[in-house]
Order: structure tokens, then C-alpha cells, then sequence
């Protein structure tokens, strides 16, 4: 059912942003094309946004003028060696039951935040793993003329932390994911998969609300050349050799800046974190800041890997 006037705060990871014009819940590819058709029998050239886990978003203070549709398609199911999951589906629960199945392919993504249609879009990765390892089949439907698509993985289009379906002009919307695993041994699986949880646990600032990382690393052929041998050492390949954007942020000496309740993260200098009324305008303010003195020590430019909507 169309609603109207809705505070988007509660469905943002961050606790952050104002109220959407329009508001869509949605739980099947029916109620997401009759809501579709609805709204647009109201405004035909009104704008469409896609809230999944809205774990690396950031929603502006003033709102969206425009349809917030909120993704609430779920289920898993295995076929062989594939699941098949809902893009609400949350990262958490695909890896429960890849390890429940005794499946292999996803331990990268342990503790991975948002949902596997987020993770798909963006094409998520962490400790050398993506998400374009193991997807075979995404099934979406266009927002435009309604048409439902599948692709395979090739047609995904997928790059560092992207995907055809973040690069595209017209929007589109995930229904289900496929991921083709590797039957394995079940203890080794959940080890593995319980060891990225606790690295995450340890190192990420998970007692306050974020949007995750909020710059893409830094590939290291973008790092000018005097400063590739000083740190050497930093390197890491992320699937490829960069160097994380959180060392370049703690090496200007930006940890712990705030603007507002917004704060730059002391234990992880890639996490602008939320201490209880940050605005979405504290947060862009932090992030100026950042890629300022970046560029202006370093000589290198940081990219957002977060969605400003």
C-alpha cells in the first residue's frame, strides 16, 4: 500500500534523514509492480528510490521528494549446490544457511552488513573476496517500463564495488540473487565464516549506527609514486593491490575530527559514526574534511564507496 509522508530515519542504518513524499513497502515482484503503477498513476515523472538494508546509505536531512520503496522480499532456498535468496535476504542469514547446507564460496562475507541485493548492487567485498565470485543469476525488474530481467553473472557487469546495476542510467530493482557454491566440510565452513564475524567485531565501531566504509580503497596505481615505497607496508590486495583508505585517513592525521555527532572513528578511520543526533549535513561536512586534507596532503583523491540519496 502507497503511504505517504514517511520518516525514513528508522529505515536507515545511520539513523539518519528526513521524511519520503512517498513510501513502499514491498514483499514480492507483484505488490512492487502494483505499487509502481499506482504512484506513477499519481506521478508519472516522479522520482523512485530503492531503500534494501540502507546500510551504506546516507539520506539528506530534508527528505526525498519522490517514492521510497522498501525492500522487504525474503526467503532462502537451495537448489544443488546454488541458494537462491530474496535481495531483502540480510548477508547474515545467507551465510546460516550456506554453513546449515555445508556450502562454500561465501566465509568471505562473514558479518558482511545490509542485504545480498545490496551486496549484489555494490558488489561487495572483504578479505579478497566479492560478491561476483559466486553470483550466477540476479533477477530484477525495471522501474522504468516494468520489465522483468535475469542475468547471469557476466551481464552483471560487475566491477570494484559495482555492478550493472549501480551504473546504469535506468533503475532497476533486485528480486533474487543465485549464488553457485562448492558442497564442503560444515565445521571448516563456519570456522572460517565465524572468523571474519569476530574480525569485524573487533576491529569496526559496531556499538554506533554507520553507514560501513565510506571511501573505496585506494588502488595502487593511483598512489603517486614517492609515497608507494613509504607505504609498502600498507598494501594489501582488495582483490587487487591498494592501500586501504582507512590508513591513507589515519596517516593525514584526521581520527577522531567531528562535526556535530558525527565522528570519524578511532577504532576504524574508514567509519563516520553516528553518537546519537547526527545530521546527514554533519556527516557530508566530515567527509569534506576528509577528502580536503587527502587530496591536499597525498595528492590523491578518495571516492565514496557510501550513496548519498
Amino acid at each position: 500500500m502507497l503511504k505517504r509522508n514517511v520518516s525514513l530515519k528508522d529505515f536507515s542504518n545511520y539513523k539518519i534523514g528526513g521524511n519520503a513524499a512517498y513510501f513502499l513497502e514491498v514483499s514480492s515482484k507483484n505488490d512492487l509492480i502494483k505499487g509502481i503503477k499506482q504512484f506513477r498513476g499519481e506521478n508519472p515523472n516522479g522520482k523512485i528510490f530503492i531503500l534494501g538494508g540502507a546500510t551504506n546509505i546516507l539520506i539528506r536531512d530534508e527528505g526525498i521528494d519522490g517514492l521510497a520503496i522498501h525492500n522487504n522480499i525474503l526467503g532462502i532456498e537451495r537448489n544443488g549446490d546454488n541458494l537462491t535468496a530474496g535481495s531483502m535476504e540480510s548477508m547474515v542469514n545467507v551465510n546460516r544457511k550456506a554453513i546449515e547446507e555445508s556450502l562454500s564460496g561465501l566465509e568471505w562475507s562473514g558479518g558482511l552488513p545490509g542485504s545480498i541485493g545490496g551486496a549484489v548492487r555494490g558488489n561487495a567485498g572483504a578479505f579478497g573476496g566479492e560478491m561476483k565470485d559466486s553470483v550466477s543469476k540476479v533477477e530484477s525488474v525495471d522501474l522504468t517500463t516494468l520489465e522483468e530481467k535475469i542475468r547471469d553473472n557476466v551481464h552483471c557487469e560487475f566491477g570494484y564495488r559495482t555492478s550493472i546495476f549501480k551504473t546504469q542510467g535506468t533503475p532497476e530493482f533486485i528480486i533474487s540473487v543465485t549464488v553457485s557454491l562448492t558442497l564442503g566440510d560444515k565445521k571448516q565452513i563456519k570456522q572460517a565464516t565465524l572468523e571474519k564475524i569476530e574480525y569485524r567485531k573487533a576491529k569496526h565501531p559496531l556499538e554506533y549506527p554507520s553507514a560501513g566504509s565510506v571511501f573505496k580503497n585506494v588502488s595502487l596505481s593511483q598512489i603517486p609514486q614517492q609515497l608507494k615505497e613509504q607505504w609498502k607496508e600498507h598494501i594489501k590486495n582488495d582483490p587487487f593491490p591498494v592501500i586501504p583508505a582507512a590508513v591513507i585517513i589515519a596517516l593525514a592525521g584526521l581520527s577522531g575530527i567531528r562535526s556535530g555527532d558525527a565522528l570519524l572513528s578511532e577504532k576504524h578511520t574508514n567509519f563516520i559514526v553516528n553518537l546519537g543526533n547526527a545530521k546527514a549535513t554533519d556527516v557530508k561536512a566530515v567527509i569534506e574534511i576528509i577528502k580536503k586534507t587527502v587530496r591536499e596532503k597525498f595528492g590523491i583523491q578518495l571516492e565514496e564507496e557510501i550513496i548519498y540519496l
